[in-house]
């Protein structure tokens, strides 16, 4: 393979270096195409930019392959806890024994939020949408750790700003959702692991125990696992370019949390329990629901379907859904929205239709199901979604600033009003 590009503008002919990723990837690097050209390239969307390189994940949508430095997601979400996913992201190994005991005890120790924050909680209506707070929360913990504010910090301030962000997310989320309910918060348990604290958190009412049920706690730490990293995505790229201008850690999530709000990013496990009690208020008629998804003249069309990635399947899907199953069994749910999702699995997993154009149940399929069985309203699925992909978050943040990438600048192409003169306003 030729190690440089060429192109050709207006008649000049310049030679661009190919960068080459560890998984054979190319890239042509145009740093300099302006500097030599004048000119820029145009991708609305950067679908076909590359902005970093990154030696966290490698996704090949083709190929339905997902790893983390360089471990299958398969392998991870069978035999790691969502910690030891978290420090491996950050970290770019996983965790011996002393690492992950010293890792864990540090974020215990983080876990209670400062009573302040609680105050904040209290200003704002029952109704608050939890993503909406999720945003102001995160940002204020600046205001809590001001010396998180400097961009001369040491290693163990950085540290420090992670222990915080991964203890205090899942008190936050868990505060997000006693808030809506209008009950009192419960106060994080430190001997619990991280997963089942958050769970004891959200779902413990003050007058009785919550039993911490395995099967649900499996099922959580895999949904977080398969929502840790998912390489350039929107809220991924958010993140960096915020971090870019040297904004503390904070803020940067903050701007990731924002950017996973959008509809088309963060809610389409939202958009799948949506879908279902549509169709249940319909009747229930999966049949006609699935034809109308067929029915190239019809706007419906069938959430928690197909991938704008993985062209194959989604093998985050495959990995969920016998967790998915294992809820559902264990919880012996019989709601009528739930018995929706799996006529709609088993009919798209059978019909040509659907087997022809790839469109298989993605993770946001399966997770919404999940989410709605262990008893979280829909507004909460972003917020999970969020807590999920916080290592992610930190990790892309912190590679970009250790690579001292430079502040990000997108250009533009012009298409307004050349030079006019200006008219007095009696005139116009």
């Amino acid at each position: 393979m030729s190690e440089t590009a060429k192109i050709n503008i207006q008649g000049k002919e310049i030679e661009l270096p190919l960068i080459l990723g560890s998984e054979n990837e190319t890239g042509i690097d145009i740093s300099d195409l302006r500097a030599k050209t004048g000119a820029i390239t145009l991708d609305i969307g950067y679908k076909n930019t590359g902005a970093a390189t990154s030696a966290i994940t490698y996704l090949d949508g083709e190929l339905g392959i997902l790893r983390h430095r360089g471990y299958a997601i398969e392998d991870l979400a069978e035999n790691a806890t969502f910690l030891e996913v978290a420090y491996l992201l950050i970290n770019g190994k996983l965790p011996n024994n002393d690492e992950y005991k010293d890792f864990d005890l540090n974020i215990r120790h983080h876990t209670i939020v400062n009573e302040d924050m609680k105050n904040i909680f209290e200003a704002w209506p029952t109704a608050s949408h939890p993503m909406g707070q999720l945003i102001a929360m995160i940002s204020s913990l600046s205001s809590f750790y001001p010396e998180s504010l400097g961009t001369g910090q040491n290693e163990e301030q950085k540290k420090l700003n992670v222990y915080r962000l991964l203890a205090k997310m899942p008190t936050i989320c868990a505060m997000i959702y006693k808030k809506s309910l209008g009950h009192p918060f419960n106060y994080p348990q430190n001997k619990l692991d991280y997963v089942s604290n958050f769970l004891n958190m959200t779902f413990k009412h003050v007058t009785e125990d919550y039993e911490i049920d395995p099967v649900l706690v499996n099922a959580l730490n895999k949904l977080l696992i398969l929502h840790a990293d998912h390489e350039q995505n929107c809220s991924t790229s958010t993140v960096r370019l915020v971090g870019s201008s040297h904004a503390n850690l904070y803020a940067s999530i903050g701007a990731g949390v924002a950017a996973l709000w959008g509809p088309l990013h963060g809610g389409a496990n939202q958009e799948v329990i949506e879908m279902l009690e549509l169709i249940k208020a319909d009747g229930g008629n999966v049949e006609k629901w699935v034809n109308k998804a067929k029915d190239k003249s019809d706007d419906f069309r069938l959430m928690g379907f197909g991938h704008r990635v993985y062209k194959n399947f989604d093998p985050r899907a495959n990995i969920i859904k016998k967790a998915c199953d294992d809820v559902l069994n264990k919880l012996g749910i019989h709601d009528s929205s739930l018995e929706i999702a799996k006529k709609l699995e088993q009919t798209a997993l059978a019909d040509p239709y659907f087997i022809e154009r790839k469109l298989f149940p993605n993770v946001d399929f399966y997770s919404g199901i999940i989410y709605k069985a262990m008893g979280f309203p829909v507004e909460m699925f972003t917020v999970l979604f969020a807590l999920g992909r916080l290592p992610g978050w930190i990790a892309q943040c912190n590679e970009m600033r250790d690579q001292k990438q430079p502040i990000g600048r997108p250009r533009q192409i012009y298409t307004g009003e050349i030079l006019r003169p200006y008219v007095e306003r009696g005139q116009r």
